[in-house]
């Protein structure tokens, strides 16, 4: 009934600043307003990654859900999983307002936030305070803007939340504090994974559980740096990659606003970071599980995600545009396909047509 009352509720939303509405939806999901996913999970979404049970791939994106105020509410919704942050080791405030845009006439969004969230004391309450409701639950971890030394900030994230973490998203591609993606490049990469899995190692001696480790790469990578980087993702053995961040990328924008400075979102964002995930797929030989962002705002799309390379899925901006609904409608949908491919779940249309995506051109 609440997923069908979504136009009402989004031209209500529309009417607010965006800002103030994702405040709005924030606060709806704390008072518990907001549509149960109906029923169990059709068995045959259900995925072992990383060492965790999934009972299907959908999960939202980091940046909703900065301070972990509503993993339960996101689970609720119908997710099989929820990431909470980025939070960064002090709080920070992010850039000036205003500074998240929507491009309505390309469904798409430009958010320029800069790390805004309570920092790492505030959001290790809430989720001590949840612990004993289950579900997964990752902490997506980043650095402050001004931070001497950001993979010193990395480390903190893995020692503040490794107890109860379900897994870690280390978040290097935000294009929107400065610096930052040069921590994708080889050398700072590997000074950086050295620390962070040095510093998991340190939690699991002192008798704590393996926590996987995803690293979060942004799809404007240059495709010729694509071997080196995944060659040190790779001998780091980092448990997952996720595929991608917002984009810089302009092409084929036609809103008004397309010319706001920060990084895009949504629609417009999804044959790039597509074609990226493809890429990625194929240079780690598919052993490597990928998570897939940007763009999807359709069965068809998420779709699509998974017959790139995807293992599972993040939804952000898709959700602004569709409602909760959306969530319902993907995983009916992959469910279908799945079981239409033969009994061996998603893994049965799962890369199926990498080849196809990696031949497009980054745009």
């Amino acid at each position: 009934m609440l997923s069908a009352l979504y136009p009402l509720a989004r031209t209500a939303l529309f009417a607010l600043e965006p800002e103030a509405a994702h405040e709005a939806t924030l606060k709806a999901l704390e008072c518990g307003v907001y549509p149960r996913g109906a029923g169990g999970d059709d068995p045959i979404l259900a995925q072992n990654v990383f060492g965790l049970a999934f009972p299907n791939p959908v999960g939202i994106a980091a940046g909703y859900d900065k301070d972990a105020r509503v993993p339960d509410a996101i689970l609720g919704l119908g997710c099989g999983f929820a990431e909470i942050g980025t939070v960064t080791p002090k709080p920070q405030s992010g850039n000036p307002k205003p500074r998240i845009f929507r491009l309505t006439a390309d469904n798409g969004l430009i958010n320029r936030l800069g790390f805004n969230n309570g920092g790492h004391a505030a959001a290790l309450t809430r989720l001590e305070a949840r612990r004993a409701n289950g579900g997964i639950v990752g902490v997506n971890i980043g650095a402050n803007k001004d931070a001497a030394d950001r993979s010193a900030d990395y480390v903190k994230g893995i020692e503040t939340f490794h107890h109860l973490a379900s897994y870690f998203t280390v978040n290097i591609s935000s294009p929107n504090t400065p610096g930052l993606r040069d921590l994708q490049a080889p050398e700072a990469l590997d000074e950086l994974l050295t620390r962070v899995m040095r510093a998991r190692a340190a939690q699991e001696t002192k008798g704590g559980p393996r926590r996987p480790v995803i690293v979060k790469i942004a799809p404007d990578i240059a495709e010729e740096d694509i071997p080196a980087i995944t060659a040190r993702l790779a001998a780091h053995a980092v448990d997952g990659i996720a595929v991608s961040n917002t984009t810089l990328s302009r092409a084929g924008l036609t809103d008004s606003r397309a010319g706001e400075s920060g990084g895009l979102s949504g629609r417009p964002a999804f044959n790039r970071s597509t074609a990226m995930l493809a890429r990625i797929y194929q240079a780690t030989g598919g052993n490597i599980p990928i998570i897939g962002i940007g763009g999807i705002d359709s069965p068809d799309t998420a779709l699509s995600k998974i017959e790139a390379g995807a293992t599972l899925l993040q939804l952000y901006t898709g959700l602004i545009y569709e409602g909760p609904g959306l969530i319902g409608r993907i995983k009916a949908r992959l469910a279908h396909d799945a079981r239409a491919a033969g009994t061996g779940g998603l893994a049965a249309i799962r890369g199926r047509k990498a080849g196809e995506w990696a031949s497009k051109p980054l745009v």
